[in-house]
């Protein structure tokens, strides 16, 4: 694993700046293969090995810089907080000698692409560490080269992007963030992180909400990150600790009143036999199931009553859901739904925590009470209501981080999706 550290900063020249900026935000650049949908995007950095070369062969990459890295580190632990300490003033010094430049393009811009806003972005992505310096000196300087698509695909793991090398406008967005304001940003989520960390536990779960990302830490090291789906904007992910405590098998889904009041009467008004084609029964307060057809749907009636979704393949729960008392009512689960796991974006819940890959967290989680993996598969499989109590409670936290840096130096910012950071104008994708 390559180690990097931070050079301390006195008063360089710009060229000096520019040339020591690799170690800022700071690993060798790599290719990224497409992200797959068991990884998080890390581990779209970490897999990648050599500088995908373009089939014009302008170039093909220095692929003597490139090392594979892996960082096992947790976010919320002391090894982040000095990461950050020593970033913010090397980030400082950007913000003092001009910021980065804005890059504008009418047209996205992808490997083989010509135009004169590829030098601008050639620029950007030197200041911020992404692209070797030299790249503004040799080279054909507008054209979107291997070296440009590896330093993109860097630039986009770092922002929770899906890797893919092409600068459309979202990408633009994100790039356009000026330097004082990503500084804000990580002096901000400093203090987040400080308050974090100290012991969590032996192992915990965290999930990183503006990242919608977990990871599951054991004895200080990272053990498996899985991409989830969180709150959306108006129904947010709540920022909590508490102990896991039951894993429930192919459970019922009780709708929370704030979706039968935002989602089930607005549906049943133009759908009325949504309830009926979704599996969800309507009960009263004795217990009783009520037709669906008895209740004014133009009205609030709905709201006296009870909703459960059958266990099922389209339940919105899908195969298991991992609890831990909240005052919330939220929690872990999975879903029908594993293609929202490869989206940039992942804010599309009504506040649960939608898991990817929950079979690898629910192994790990009943690893001491004497489930194997295979028992854990095959009541995944077998459709039946099992509920399976931990032996000993994990923790669990959520929280909102939207910048750190590992220990090997790598900056990361998310979107700020529920503008918390108070700092400026952070994009929120669409």
């Amino acid at each position: 694993m390559s180690h990097q550290t931070f050079a301390s900063v006195t008063t360089p020249s710009r060229r000096a700046l520019l040339c020591g900026l690799a170690s800022l935000i700071a690993v060798p650049t790599a290719a990224f293969a497409e992200q797959s949908t068991n990884e998080s995007p890390l581990e779209a950095l970490t897999r990648s090995q050599a500088v995908r070369e373009w089939q014009q062969k302008y170039d093909v990459g220095d692929t003597s810089r490139f090392e594979r890295i892996k960082s096992d580190l947790p976010l919320l632990s002391p090894d982040t907080v000095a990461a950050m300490e020593t970033a913010m003033p090397q980030l400082q010094e950007i913000v003092t000698r001009g910021g980065w430049p804005q890059v504008v393009s009418k047209s996205k811009m992808k490997i083989g692409s010509r135009s004169d806003a590829i030098q601008t972005l050639r620029q950007r992505l030197v200041v911020s560490g992404d692209l070797p310096a030299e790249q503004l000196r040799t080279g054909y300087r507008d054209t979107f080269d291997s070296y440009v698509d590896a330093a993109v695909r860097r630039f986009q793991v770092r922002h929770g992007l899906r890797p893919d090398g092409i600068v459309d406008q979202t990408v633009l967005d994100v790039m356009n963030v000026t330097a004082d304001v990503r500084l804000r940003q990580l002096e901000t989520n400093l203090i987040r992180i400080r308050s974090m960390s100290g012991f969590l536990g032996d192992r915990y779960v965290f999930l990183n909400i503006p990242a919608a990302e977990l990871e599951m830490v054991e004895q200080g090291r990272v053990v498996e990150r899985h991409n989830a789906v969180v709150g959306k904007i108006d129904r947010q992910t709540p920022v909590l600790s508490s102990q896991i405590r039951e894993i429930n098998f192919h459970p019922y889904w009780h709708v929370p009143v704030s979706i039968i009041r935002k989602d089930l009467i607005p549906k049943m008004q133009t759908e009325p036999d949504y309830l009926a084609k979704n599996h969800i029964r309507i009960y009263d307060q004795r217990g009783q199931e009520v037709p669906p057809e008895t209740i004014d749907w133009n009205s609030d009636q709905a709201m006296q009553y009870r909703f459960r979704q059958d266990p099922g393949g389209d339940n919105a729960m899908s195969t298991v859901k991992v609890t831990f008392p909240n005052p919330h009512d939220v929690y872990m689960h999975d879903t029908p739904f594993k293609d929202l796991f490869g989206d940039n974006n992942r804010f599309y819940s009504s506040g649960c925590m939608r898991i990817q890959n929950i079979q690898g967290l629910v192994t790990w989680l009943l690893r001491d009470t004497g489930w194997t993996a295979q028992q854990v598969e095959d009541a995944l499989k077998n459709g039946n209501r099992l509920d399976a109590k931990l032996r000993s409670t994990v923790p669990v936290y959520t929280n909102y981080i939207t910048a750190w840096v590992t220990r090997e130096g790598v900056i990361h910012f998310r979107d700020d999706i529920y503008n918390r950071d108070g700092v400026g104008m952070l994009v929120a994708q669409e």
